[in-house]
Formats: structure tokens, sequence, C-alpha cells
């Protein structure tokens, strides 16, 4: 068998960042550091930190007072902001900027009166963080039905926000069906730039190989889309968080294999599936190219000699 290899794929640029984030802490202000859940949702990568003095907590109780805890990539509700300072805990934020995006698209339209409707999957971190920002004009909406049956106090004056992983072609029809309802809605795709690139990537893959598999977690949203699309395009698709989760029935009679993989997986995830795989050629495809970074937070900037600095 062949494997083609889809590019862009791996590593978003808010997940970078949020892994540069608890390196940095780890190497300044020494293990432990309290992660609140998942710092991305890979297993593999959240074990690794463990072994570093990474500690992942449920809760902000489980964090004595006075210790280092970042806030994960998928961002929080103010409320744990608040509860985290009254403890006195020294907060570093790695919400993706992307998502802090959303939060303050969220309190903005609320201050000027409308209501928002959020497309988004109940009970995902990023969904409950978002959602708390204003709940008492927050509605959520996961599907065209919901979407159907939600209700606003004032259809003239309501906004639609989105997840940032979600399935750009399902959110598409959810948006269709909100803007019927509500001529006036006004709508804000904040599906993020790596979640559609990757789509684009595995729409792409779908007209050249027999069989797709995204390397990811079973509880990371984009990768779950990944699958999605791949399925949509007519082909059999499998979502599998290391070779161990391959099953040689799959790959019977499968001439090319396409193999992507979510904003949360490490690219040594995809070489050693690739190796399992043992194909007799690996083409890459790339669809195009992501240069997209984003800065650390202040507390953890390098800092600016006062010569440099006069000398600017």
């Amino acid at each position: 068998m062949n494997v083609v290899l889809g590019s862009p794929r791996g590593y978003c640029a808010g997940v970078a960042r949020a892994l540069d984030i608890v390196e940095l802490c780890l190497e300044r202000f020494g293990a432990p550091i309290y992660v609140r859940h998942e710092i991305i949702h890979n297993p593999h990568v959240v074990e690794e930190l463990r072994t570093k003095g990474t500690i992942f907590v449920d809760e902000l109780d489980d964090v004595p007072s006075g210790s280092t805890v970042i806030f994960s990539a998928h961002g929080v509700a103010p409320s744990v902001r608040t509860e985290a300072e009254a403890r006195n805990l020294r907060i570093i934020d790695a919400t993706c900027p992307l998502v802090t995006k959303v939060h303050m698209e969220a309190v903005k339209y609320a201050r000027e009166g409308y209501s928002i409707i959020l497309v988004g999957h109940r009970g995902h971190d990023e969904v409950i963080g978002t959602m708390g920002q204003v709940p008492e004009q927050t509605a959520l909406v996961e599907t065209v039905e919901d979407a159907r049956a939600v209700d606003v106090p004032n259809p003239e004056r309501v906004v639609a926000l989105t997840q940032t992983t979600l399935s750009v072609d399902d959110t598409a029809g959810i948006i269709g069906v909100l803007k019927d309802r509500f001529p006036s809605l006004l709508t804000r795709n904040d599906i993020c730039y790596a979640t559609t690139n990757r789509q684009t990537t595995v729409k792409a893959l779908a007209g050249q190989v027999d069989l797709v598999l995204v390397v990811g977690a079973n509880n990371s949203s984009n990768s779950l889309r990944l699958r999605e699309a791949a399925e949509a395009a007519g082909l059999p698709a499998y979502l599998v968080n290391d070779p161990q989760d391959i099953d040689e029935a799959w790959l019977q009679g499968t001439e090319r294999i396409g193999i992507t993989s979510g904003a949360s997986t490490p690219e040594w995830l995809v070489d050693a599936v690739v190796q399992r795989l043992q194909p007799r050629q690996v083409q890459n495809l790339a669809v195009m190219e992501e240069n997209v970074t984003f800065v650390l937070p202040k507390e953890l900037q390098p800092a600016v000699s006062v010569a440099e600095s006069s000398s600017r």
C-alpha cells in the first residue's frame, strides 16, 4: 500500500503556544505546575507533561493557595479567573487567542443588547468557557433542529457566534436556518483557520485515497470533525489515537491510505502510524501553508533591559 500525508496537519498556533507556556512555566517557576483541565486534548502529550511535573486538575480546589495555575487552551469563564484570584494563585492564561476573540465578541454584543446564539457542542471545554462570559444572554445551538427551536427575546437583535473547532459544512447549515428565522441576524464565523485548513485538506485527500486515518484523540473536537469530513466525502475513515488503534481489517484491499491529524496531535504520533503501516511509498499532499504564530502571555515574555528599551 501507499500513504498520502495531508498538509497542513497537526499542531496549530494556539496549541503550540499553550504547550510552550507549560514548558516555560516549568522552567521558570519549577515543578509542580498546575493546569486546570487538559492543556490540549491529547492523552500522549498530557502524560508527557505529567512526567515533567505538571499536575492536571478538574477544579481550582485541587490547587494549593499561592501556586501557579495555567488555564488550558480552551479558555475559561470569568468566574474561574475570579476564583483563582481570590485564592491568590499565580494565573498564566494559555487560552488560544482565537478563543479569546470569541469571548470578547460575546461580551461586546451582550453590552449592546444582543442575544447571543453560540453554535457548538454541549459540554466541550471551549463552549463552557464561552457560555460563561454572558450566560444570561447566551443560548447554545448544537444542531439544525436546535436552530429551528431556539428562542430569543428580540429577534431583531441577535448574533451567532461559533465554537472554533466545528465542521465548516455542518455549521453553514445551522447558520442558514438561523438566518431564515432571524433575518437581522449578525454572524461571526469563528471557526479557526487551522480547523478550516485541515478540513479542506481532508477533502483534497478524499479524491486520491481509498481510506483516511485521522490521528487524534477521541475528545478532540477538531479531530472528530476531520473524520466526519472524510466520511461525508464518501470514504471510510477512522480516528486513531496511536498505532495500536489500527485494525488490520480496515486495510484489507486498500491501495492508498490518506493520513492527517488533529490540531492537538504531535507529529511523532503521525510518524508512528506511518511506520506501523509500512507503506511502499509515502507521498505528501500540501494543500496550503500555515505561518501563524501567537505571542506568549506577558508574564512569560523575555525581559527587555533598560538599555535595549532606550535604544529603540
